[in-house]
């Protein structure tokens, strides 16, 4: 971790950032800059500087790691003065120009940095962005002031809310890239375009200073306008996407630098935010699933999966099939009969999603989860309008050229026996959740398989020992448990049982994070950490309803959390079929806390199924939003009448909190009880597992983060107070009990006994 320089004869300085694997603009970087800026500024056989990356990359930006020591401590401190003191007063406003030499990428504090030099020369297919405010702050080295200088107002807002990079040939066209070179050329070309303003052959330009793409200020004040509104409406919860519009405007009205002092305030301000926490957390929650203890710290050495088989076609079948062959691994998709096989296929090269307008439905055993189909797996920005990506809607939305579609067919291949599983190194089963089929299944893969095939499964319900009994091949088993659609949810729960190896394991992780998936290590129980978490989810929202609650507002409570829709809404989505095989299923596992609601099959006798008939708890109307239907409020009557819970048969009276507490708060206690079991490795194991597969809010740090804010006591004393007063739904779990008798964080390792007993 250095920042190093070298002069050339031509005298021009080359500043080289070195801090592998991106280049991260850590303190010390930071303060190498400084001083070999400062030293070449002094030197008298400097005539011009270039500031580049090492390793093919420019710099990925700020180093989040400090954010996170921030978080902990919240000290201020620990966040050095760049904006000011580097890029303005050093780099911009120097006495000897500076050209910064791009290539890989220019991100965030890295990008904001190159806007300080006088001209950005950039190699091929470099990435360029300010993705700050998906961390919860907005760019704090005057990057809200210099990229509309540089690209205009509009096109900036655009970046910056969507968190979107552009490449280094459009950023040439819009004004941010002065020149795209090879790779090769670019430190020669950089020095040279450096010397040309110093000897003023080429303008001295300040970035800061410009105004001509600014536009008028009523123009820009319009701009800005229509940029806040959109924003209330995809980002409500998120306060940074109206700071950072507030900020450009500073800088519009009141010049650059005006703009630049505004910055720094509101991005220090931002950085202390429990949305900045959340998100913080939630970026090293993902990369943290890469560490498991006992499979990934023990040596092993992925093995390469070059083909894999797939059973059954249908819906997630043919989901994954699509994950795997658009990341050029080779497919054989197994079916029972021609046309099933023929309906996969068609589906491959097709397109298909369960969408209600811009969130994608994934049906699981827990009843739903939606996620929002943006631009990467944790922005929440801007909702794309379709999400779509088999292969056909890929070539339609310009997202895939013809050829490479027609390549991405080629390598999957129907078949209807097992002839062709004979050199596949992975099967991935997905038919329906029957014990017995799936027994017989895994049984004739054990003989048609070559020895060091993976064997897994895509079960969302059946525990992997009773799928593999009838094998000899416990240690080749595993779950690969998919959320549907499968070529489109980013998360992959990888479900191990005691005798799985840590190389089929270590292997899966490899093919998730090859098919784009987030992969998180889970252990082997009814649910497993996703669906078990979340079962209390919807049931908490019936008791609510039984209580005497309005499930329209339940949901406008939910929805305004920032869950994309609440649970009645979503169960009209789903249908009534999976809420009713999903309340089965937990309450044959968990019977000592669940809520027997008679709702649904109250729903389905009158004739309704949701969404998928157009009556539900809202009416569907094409082409209208979904709007309450006052029609289904006498059925709610009745099945409060059989369920008896109103106490004096008068409906309680809740405030919006305590209707949101009583709904989320099971979950927080159901996440401690999958901790306590060991489950998962970690808490934030849950916490990503949480915002990727369920949808939970992701600026709220997932389910165990938000309860670590809320605090373990209040959610143990109020669990308490409810289960006294209603019956064991709302029983509090030892590990809660545990955590708030002893002011512990929820998210606090466990205890050495406890890890004993893991089912990892």
């Amino acid at each position: 971790m250095k920042v190093t320089m070298e002069v050339g004869n031509d005298g021009v300085a080359v500043i080289k950032i070195s801090n592998p694997p991106v280049n991260a603009l850590a303190p010390i970087i930071i303060r190498g800059l400084k001083e070999k800026y400062m030293e070449a500024m002094n030197r008298d056989d400097v005539k011009a500087i270039v500031v580049t990356g090492e390793g093919g990359r420019f710099s990925g930006g700020f180093d989040i790691n400090v954010f996170g020591t921030v978080h902990k401590s919240g000290d201020l401190s620990a966040l050095p003065s760049v904006s000011v003191d580097l890029v303005v007063n050093t780099i911009e406003d120097g006495k000897k120009p500076s050209v910064a030499a791009i290539e890989g990428l220019a991100l965030g504090g890295g990008l904001e940095l190159a806007m300080g030099c006088h001209a950005r020369i950039s190699a091929p297919r470099t990435q360029l962005g300010l993705p700050e405010l998906s961390l919860g702050i907005i760019p704090g080295f005057g990057g809200t002031q210099r990229l509309p200088r540089l690209v205009g107002i509009s096109k900036a807002v655009e970046m910056m809310l969507m968190s979107k990079p552009i490449m280094s040939e459009e950023g040439k066209k819009l004004g941010l890239i002065d020149a795209v070179v090879s790779s090769e050329e670019l430190l020669k070309v950089a020095r040279s375009w450096a010397l040309d303003i110093a000897e003023r052959r080429k303008p001295w330009i300040s970035s800061l200073q410009r105004t001509d793409k600014l536009g008028s200020l009523s123009e820009a004040r319009e701009i800005l306008k229509v940029a806040r509104q959109q924003s209330r409406k995809t980002a409500p919860n998120m306060p940074q996407h109206q700071v950072c519009l507030d900020v450009i405007e500073e800088g519009v009205v009141f010049g650059g630098y005006s703009g630049v002092l505004k910055e720094e305030k509101m991005f220090n301000e931002l950085v202390l935010s429990s949305t900045s926490k959340g998100l913080v957390h939630v970026f090293f929650a993902q990369r943290l699933t890469s560490k498991v203890p006992n499979v990934t710290d023990v040596g092993l050495k992925p093995r390469h999966i070059k083909k894999v088989a797939v059973i059954g076609g249908g819906l997630m079948g043919s989901g994954i099939a699509t994950a795997l062959i658009l990341s050029n691994i080779s497919v054989v998709l197994k079916e029972i009969n021609t046309d099933y096989l023929q309906k996969g296929m068609k589906t491959i090269e097709g397109s298909f999603s369960l969408l209600f307008g811009n969130w994608i439905c994934s049906i699981s055993i827990a009843g739903l989860a939606l996620w929002p189909c943006y631009r990467n797996d944790l922005e929440t920005s801007k909702s794309w309008p379709h999400c779509h990506t088999n292969l056909r809607s890929l070539v339609t939305r310009g997202k895939m050229t013809e050829d490479k579609a027609n390549k991405a067919f080629s390598i999957v291949k129907g078949v209807l026996d097992y002839a062709e599983f004979k050199d596949v190194d992975m099967v991935i089963e997905a038919v329906i959740e029957n014990i017995a089929l799936k027994q017989s299944i895994f049984s004739e893969l054990e003989k048609v398989c070559p020895a060091h095939c993976i064997l897994a499964t895509n079960t969302s319900t059946i525990d992997l020992n009773i799928i593999g009994d009838k094998t000899t091949s416990q240690d080749r088993i595993i779950g690969a448990h998919f959320f549907s659609p499968a070529h489109v949810m980013p998360l992959l729960e990888i479900v191990r049982t005691a005798k799985t190896s840590p190389q089929v394991i270590l292997d899966l992780m490899t093919v998730g994070k090859a098919i784009k998936k987030v992969p998180v290590v889970v252990g082997n129980c009814t649910g497993f950490a996703v669906n078990r978490t979340f079962f209390p989810y919807s049931q908490g929202a019936q008791f609510l309803a039984h209580l005497g609650v309005d499930v329209f507002r339940i949901d406008r409570v939910i929805s305004n959390f920032g869950m994309p829709m609440g649970p009645f809404q979503l169960q009209d989505l789903a249908g009534y079929g999976v809420a009713m095989a999903v309340g089965k299923e937990f309450a044959s596992s968990f019977a000592d806390r669940t809520f027997r609601s008679p709702l649904v099959e109250l729903l389905v006798k009158s004739g309704r199924n949701g969404k998928n008939n157009g009556k539900g708890y809202y009416i569907y109307e094409k082409g209208n939003k979904p709007k309450p239907d006052p029609s289904v409020l006498p059925i709610i009557e009745e099945s409060r009448r059989i369920a008896k819970l109103m106490p004096g048969g008068k409906p309680v009276s809740v405030t919006d909190q305590e209707i949101l507490e009583m709904v989320l708060f099971p979950v927080v206690n159901e996440a401690c009880r999958v901790m306590d079991e060991g489950v998962v490795v970690r808490a934030s194991d849950v916490d990503i597992a949480s915002v990727l597969g369920m949808s939970f809010p992701n600026y709220r740090g997932g389910i165990v983060f938000w309860g670590d804010s809320v605090g373990s006591g209040y959610i143990y004393s109020s669990l308490k107070k409810w289960s006294e007063a209603y019956g064991s739904f709302f029983k509090p779990s030892r590990f809660l009990e545990e955590r708030a008798t002893k002011g512990l964080l929820l998210s606090d390792p466990v205890s050495k006994s406890q890890a004993s007993k893991s089912r990892l």
